[in-house]
């Protein structure tokens, strides 16, 4: 069995430095793979057993030998530490990067106002004042074997300007890439800031009341059974029931709605949410941990390990484009003046502007910058995406397969008519009381509304038998009561019997010993937002939709008739929809996905055999986070036409960044091997290129 154990990663600030470090911990003995998450500085590394002191100091040996400075902390361990250190760090770059470049600037005009031979030496001080870290950093991975990534780019480009007497080129090549840098990293620090800001729903305390005594205590202390007081203004620091008082909650970040949900006795409060104007009593159901709010802010916290193929490819693309614009370099370099009359140290400078404007930051930057702003955005709307694989596959969505109850209809049903069978001498309350006595433990939408439906005091029927979609059995006052669809009843009972077909909703029929006694009808109503979703949905160019559900088949194609859905298959069991699952994933076109859309509970197989699961309604629910690829919070349908036109904004403004940096630094460099470009418009337009394509990047955060 595998075990995955997450690491907070610092010191680690280029991709092809993320892949060297991962490349070298998969090789290690015991472990499976690893991931960096380069914007939210975390790794996750899989390992055949738990990771024990040898094997984790072997990892962490590992990591500062592929990349020295690099620390790794647990975050298992309390992580507020790292965090905060790190932000310190970055405050304290924020003000320390300005002021070098003030006094490189400051020393590159000194140069340029002096003759020889002190001009010299105000180079060589502006050139270290620009970028000594960038030369430290460079010779330390040479030394180390690690030749190719952006610093070796950028010190070789500027010391071999220095070489063929371009002072100030190579000084200026170095401040604006250090400028670029900066605002890319302010630009990236502000898209963390954004999410951070959007994910704050994390509870800080929470008031207690034990033994008659108030305690202030971290959510992280509480039991289930606590009694907590929650005054307004406060977060619900864990799941709890409401014991007494009223209030409304704001759930607004957690499901994007901006109504408030009143609450009163008996009513659940879901952790994250804030409490409005009224003081609530409430008794814990769920430790911090197993609450709604750390599911949610763990699964933030890990979409970035799961990256698209786009990312993933743009990582190991950046880890050979290196070495081969090195090697592009060199020749242009080289060859020239071998076999034409022009000097050498034209075409080395034409080179070096090859090289400068070859850097890959504008894409490993702005790739995985664009799927986390996607993400992030989505959020703000109430739909939790597992990572920005799923963006990719939800963006070319081509077919649509709906769970009918709960997901289409609200599942909430009511009894509509009992038919009973001519000769019997039941009753329709008699009836249901003989149903509700099997149904009375059972958790299913129907044997909820039967409950409901009777009026009368009802024993629980024993030896309870269920067979899953089809029926239920039990014994009661020395009699067999069996209740179920029409299908499963003809198989178990030998009376023969006929209904007059039905076709509002849902009806089970109800036999005593051998005898069929009655039927029971019910009724579930469609969503009100519903019709619009479909309507929608085929706006954006999805036809295929596609309805799975053990109902009655009448059902079922009242439901799709009503909707516009033109695919449906009722009367289906649990292993009947995967199989339709699996045709529909065999028929489907090449480069789309087939998305299944349920309550993340009931359809949790069909969910995860499903290019992408949706599950809806899933706020209060870990079965339907963990089931789920897509969460959305509440049960608005309106959220999946409006989170696939993000899911397919994100990937458009992913491959407007590939194909702008590509195009750009393409011509750039043409020119620079012909002789056009020169280094101030080759780092202009590398640095330029990067920043556009980070605050392109950043618009993934806002949706329409």
């Amino acid at each position: 069995m595998s075990v995955q154990q997450k690491y907070r990663i610092q010191g680690v600030d280029c991709s092809v430095c993320a892949v060297r470090i991962q490349d070298a911990i998969a090789a290690l003995d015991g472990v499976g793979s690893a991931q960096i998450d380069l914007l939210n500085n975390k790794m996750e590394i899989v390992t055949d057993h738990a990771i024990d002191r040898n094997l984790g100091e072997l990892i962490a040996d590992t990591v500062r030998k592929a990349e020295p400075g690099a620390t790794l902390q647990s975050l298992d361990a309390s992580t507020s530490t790292g965090s905060e250190s790190l932000e310190k760090k970055n405050r304290l770059q924020a003000l320390i990067v300005p002021l070098r470049i003030v006094l490189s600037l400051a020393s590159l005009l000194a140069a340029l106002s002096t003759s020889n031979p002190f001009a010299l030496g105000f180079f060589l001080l502006s050139y270290l004042f620009a970028g000594y870290d960038v030369v430290y950093r460079a010779i330390r991975n040479m030394v180390r074997g690690n030749l190719f990534d952006e610093n070796f780019l950028m010190t070789i480009a500027t010391v071999g300007a220095f070489a063929i007497g371009e002072y100030a080129e190579a000084v200026a090549v170095m401040a604006f890439y250090q400028v670029g840098e900066y605002f890319q990293d302010l630009a990236v620090s502000r898209s963390r800031a954004s999410i951070s800001k959007l994910m704050d729903i994390k509870p800080v305390s929470a008031t207690v009341i034990r033994d008659g005594a108030q305690f202030t205590l971290a959510p992280e202390e509480l039991v289930v059974g606590d009694t907590l007081l929650v005054r307004p203004g406060e977060k619900i620091p864990v799941d709890a029931t409401v014991l007494s008082g009223s209030s409304s909650l704001d759930t607004k970040a957690l499901t994007g709605e901006s109504l408030p949900r009143n609450v009163g006795p008996g009513d659940a409060l879901i952790s994250g949410c804030v409490n409005g104007s009224g003081v609530l009593h409430a008794r814990a159901t769920n430790r911090y941990i197993d609450s709604t709010v750390a599911t949610i802010l763990r699964l933030v916290e890990e979409s970035g390990l799961r990256k698209a193929k786009t990312e993933r490819f743009i990582t190991r693309f950046a880890k050979y484009y290196t070495p081969i614009v090195v090697l592009l370099a060199a020749m242009i370099a080289v060859l020239p003046p071998l076999f034409g009359p022009d000097p050498f140290s034209m075409w080395l400078y034409r080179a070096l502007v090859f090289l400068v404007i070859s850097c890959p930051c504008a894409l490993v930057i702005s790739v995985p910058l664009g799927f986390f702003g996607g993400i992030g955005g989505l959020a703000k709307m109430g739909v939790l995406v597992k990572g920005g694989n799923y963006i990719q596959a939800l963006a070319r969505t081509g077919t649509i397969v709906f769970d009918k109850t709960g997901t289409l209809t609200h599942g909430r049903f009511s009894v509509t008519h009992v038919d009973i069978r001519p000769g019997m001498s039941y009753d329709a309350q008699e009836i249901l009381m003989l149903a509700s006595a099997v149904e009375t433990h059972s958790t299913h939408p129907i044997a909820k509304a039967i409950s409901e439906a009777c009026t009368d005091t009802v024993t629980a029927a024993e030896n309870i038998q269920e067979v899953p979609g089809r029926g239920i059995s039990g014994s009661s006052h020395g009699k067999t009561i069996r209740v179920g669809t029409e299908v499963y009843l003809r198989e178990v009972v030998a009376d023969p019997f006929d209904f007059p077909t039905s076709s509002a909703g849902p009806s089970v029929v109800v036999a005593v010993d051998d005898t069929v006694v009655g039927r029971i009808r019910l009724a579930d109503t469609t969503k009100r937002e519903a019709i619009p979703m479909v309507g929608s949905l085929k706006k954006l160019g999805i036809v295929d939709l596609v309805m799975l559900s053990g109902d009655t088949n009448s059902s079922v194609s009242h439901t799709a008739n009503e909707l516009g859905i033109g695919e449906f298959y009722g009367q289906l069991l649990p292993q009947d929809k995967i199989a339709r699952m699996e045709q529909l994933l065999e028929k489907k076109q090449t480069n789309s996905t087939v998305v299944f859309v349920g309550d993340g509970v009931n359809d949790a197989p069909v969910l995860a055999r499903a290019d992408v699961g949706i599950s809806m309604g899933a706020m209060g629910s870990d079965a339907a986070v963990e089931a789920s690829d897509i969460v959305i919070m509440t049960d608005d349908l309106s959220r999946i036409p409006a989170a696939i036109g993000h899911a397919r904004k994100t990937v458009t403004i992913v491959t407007q960044n590939i194909v702008f940096a590509l195009a750009i630094k393409g011509v750039v460099m043409a020119l620079g091997a012909v002789g056009i470009a020169t280094m101030w418009l080759a780092v202009f337009a590398d640095t330029g290129v990067a920043l556009l394509a980070v605050l392109n990047s950043l618009r993934a955060l806002k949706h329409d």
